[in-house]
C-alpha cells in the first residue's frame, strides 16, 4: 500500500491521478532544517524527514511518500505567509518577475529512502496594489508557500511557467508515477 504523508488536499487529489489504493497519514514533525543544508534542498529534506517519519511509525513495510515545497526568490525561501501583510509582501517580491517552486518527494520503503527535487519556473505578470488586495481577499493566499495556488485564482497571477504544473500544485505526479513503476514495480 502507498501512503501519503501529508494532509494537503491538492497532494491527495494529484496522487489519485497515480492510484486511489493509498491512505493518509500526515507528518506531524518539527520543520526545523538544519543550518547546513543548503537554501534549494531544504524541501527535499523536509520531504525525506517526514516520509522517514511515517515509516518508522507502523508503515515500515508500505511505501511512504514524503512531500514539501518552497518558492525560491532573491536568495530566499517563502513558506505560507503569516498575515495579510506577509502575503502583501510576498506577492509584491514576485510581481513582475520570474520565481522557482521546488517540490522535494521522498518514498521510503523497509527504511530505505529514495529522494528528488522538482524544479519548475514561474513568471508572474506585473501586479498591481489593487489586483494583490483582490486575490488577498480571497483567503487563497494563506495557506500556500509563496501565499499564492495556481490551481485556483492564483492562476490569473501567473505569466508563464516552464516546468512541471502540478510540482507547483505540490505534487510532480509523472515524476512520482515513473519512479513508483522503477523502483517498486507499482502499478
Amino acid at each position: 500500500m502507498i501512503v501519503l504523508a501529508s494532509a494537503s488536499p491538492r497532494r491527495r487529489e494529484l496522487l489519485s491521478f497515480i492510484t486511489t489504493d493509498f491512505k493518509i497519514v500526515p507528518a506531524d514533525i518539527d520543520e526545523t532544517v538544519e543550518d547546513n543544508v543548503p537554501l534549494e534542498k531544504r524541501p527535499e529534506y523536509l520531504a525525506v524527514k517526514k516520509a522517514l517519519h511515517i515509516s518508522k511509525n507502523g508503515y515500515e513495510k508500505d511505501i511512504v511518500i514524503g512531500c514539501d515545497t518552497g518558492v525560491f526568490v532573491d536568495g530566499k525561501m517563502l513558506g505560507k505567509p503569516k498575515n495579510r501583510e506577509d502575503a502583501e509582501n510576498m506577492l509584491k517580491l514576485l510581481s513582475g518577475r520570474q520565481h522557482k517552486v521546488i517540490t522535494g518527494c521522498c518514498t521510503v520503503k523497509n527504511g530505505v529512502a529514495k529522494s528528488f527535487s522538482n524544479v519548475t519556473l514561474v513568471e508572474f505578470f506585473e501586479l498591481s496594489d489593487s489586483e494583490i488586495e483582490e486575490y488577498i481577499a480571497t483567503g487563497e493566499p494563506f495557506d500556500k508557500a509563496g501565499a499564492y495556488g495556481i490551481q485556483g485564482k492564483g492562476s490569473l497571477l501567473v505569466k508563464k511557467i516552464d516546468g512541471d504544473y502540478f510540482n507547483v500544485v505540490g505534487l510532480p505526479v509523472s515524476e512520482l508515477n515513473r519512479i513508483l513503476k522503477k523502483e517498486y514495480s507499482y502499478e
